[in-house]
């Protein structure tokens, strides 16, 4: 019941920022909070108890279709349950200034969007696994159509069509496995059943699903909705594609693909952990030669997410561990990045790198600030960005040795173009466009100064993390090589 809580309180809140009128930002940040607490308090449930019926909720609502209403949490989804509801408050704050026109509508999107996502972290059900994926796309459209800028139409039409085709292999796949499980959607039945299947089945089993989680993530050459996408999103638009829905393909990886066709990972991982790595070389390379800050961002994000995919694939326990801790790392450092970003194109009407400059001088606060998101963003040692980077690079390199090379590329190309940038716009001469460059208001640090404690705190403890989803990714992987016949 606890679970299926966390689903509907942000669904009601978006019914009760819909009704709300001129207050909807303050009921709509009233309900991410609650959601957050709710998660905590689950969290602590399941770290009490891992098997509390409070956890569980599965309802049969269609006999006939062998599905049901399952939702359950272990310590995966928990953590990208944490992820959301720990994202979205910030991202709703984040929103206050911003002159969003239909206001109510707009966070009533981001609510129904975060009820979405929490049901697709949760189910334990295929066909409800796909409803929610579908219900996540729809808020984030009307966001990005809505209040996207030049050219939205265009851009969000693509978005649309590239996730929604990805989403039909997918639907293909369940449908298919759903005939071989003996007419049920049941995850464990899935499991079984994918296993059962001959090598050429599994092959076309894998691309389905992995088509589908890659244009999500995105990786190379599923991407190129991406950098458009984010670049004229309204920013807490990006902010929810970059740091939570993203996540949906990654999670997608470990907890439906690599589980239910094990062989067919075995085969094609390759290519695929080889698109992967191609996705951190390319965007690393294309974010070096960027001028607008933004779109640096977003390629970026390209390169992270090809790290926290390559090493999932390996399917070994350290891969599979650094992805969970990069997945929470990243949705935190890239929020904070397209907060600043915000901070800067609001206050300069642009986030043109070269036409910036000397930020530092006229706004120490912020430039520090800056800095931590900055280098967490690179790994630095003792900040959230190394620990998962660490693992991931350790499970590349357990792997293959070349794997872990080129895809340790990442943290090197990182380092130039986010230190460059930072350069670019922070030090040197205050110019005569950034002399006026005001410091922080008290609403962004109540953004960016919890979110560089996280950073920081991430770093120095990664232990809550790494114990929370560890006996899941083992019971994961275990349940592989056993193929499920025990469920």
């Amino acid at each position: 019941m606890l679970t299926t809580t966390l689903i509907i309180l942000p669904f009601l809140g978006a019914i009760a920022s819909i009704l709300s009128g001129r207050y909807s930002s303050r009921i709509a940040l009233a309900f991410t909070v609650a959601e957050l607490a709710l998660a905590v308090f689950a969290y602590n449930a399941y770290m009490m108890n891992p098997s509390d019926a409070l956890l569980t909720t599965n309802v049969v609502w269609s006999q006939t279709l062998g599905s049901s209403f399952h939702v359950s949490v272990d310590g995966i989804s928990m953590l990208m349950v944490l992820l959301t509801g720990l994202l979205t408050p910030f991202i709703v704050f984040s929103a206050q200034a911003k002159p969003y026109g239909e206001s109510q509508s707009f966070y009533a999107m981001v609510l129904a969007m975060q009820a979405a996502l929490v049901g697709v972290f949760t189910a334990m059900d295929g066909l409800l696994f796909y409803v929610f994926w579908e219900l996540a796309l729809i808020p984030i459209w009307f966001i990005c159509l809505i209040w996207g800028g030049e050219g939205r139409q265009r851009i969000t039409f693509k978005f649309f069509i590239y996730t929604l085709a990805g989403s039909l292999f997918m639907l293909a796949a369940l449908i298919y496995l759903y005939t071989k499980a003996g007419n049920t959607f049941d995850i464990h039945a899935l499991y079984a059943a994918g296993n059962g299947l001959g090598g050429w089945e599994q092959t076309l089993i894998f691309w389905a699903f992995f088509v589908a989680f890659a244009i999500k993530m995105p990786v190379f050459p599923f991407h190129t909705w991406q950098p458009d996408t984010y670049t004229n999103a309204p920013v807490q638009g990006t902010m929810m594609l970059s740091g939570i829905m993203l996540k949906m393909g990654t999670y997608g990886l470990i907890r439906w693909l690599m589980p239910m066709v094990p062989a067919g990972v075995a085969q094609n991982g390759y290519i695929a952990i080889t698109l992967a790595v191609v996705s951190i070389v390319y965007a690393s390379m294309i974010a070096i030669a960027q001028k607008d800050f933004r779109r640096m961002i977003a390629y970026s994000s390209i390169a992270h997410v090809g790290l926290i995919a390559a090493g999932m694939m390996t399917f070994n326990v350290q891969g599979i561990q650094g992805g969970m801790v990069q997945m929470l790392a990243h949705g935190i450092n890239v929020v904070g990045l397209f907060f600043i970003c915000d901070i800067i194109s609001m206050r300069m009407g642009t986030s043109e790198m070269n036409v910036l400059g000397g930020i530092r001088g006229v706004a120490p606060q912020f430039a520090l600030l800056f800095l931590i998101v900055l280098l967490g963003s690179v790994a630095l040692p003792l900040t959230n960005g190394f620990p998962g980077e660490f693992l991931l690079l350790n499970g590349l390199f357990q792997y293959n040795f070349w794997m872990a090379v080129f895809g340790g590329l990442t943290v090197i190309f990182g380092a130039v173009y986010m230190l460059r940038g930072y350069q670019k716009m922070m030090l040197g001469e205050t110019n005569g466009r950034t002399l006026g460059f005001s410091d922080l208001t008290t609403n962004e640090k109540w953004v960016l100064i919890p979110i560089c404690i996280l950073i920081i705190a991430m770093g120095i403890y990664p232990k809550p993390i790494l114990d929370l989803t560890e006996p899941s990714v083992k019971a994961l992987i275990d349940g592989v090589a056993s193929g499920w016949s025990a469920k």
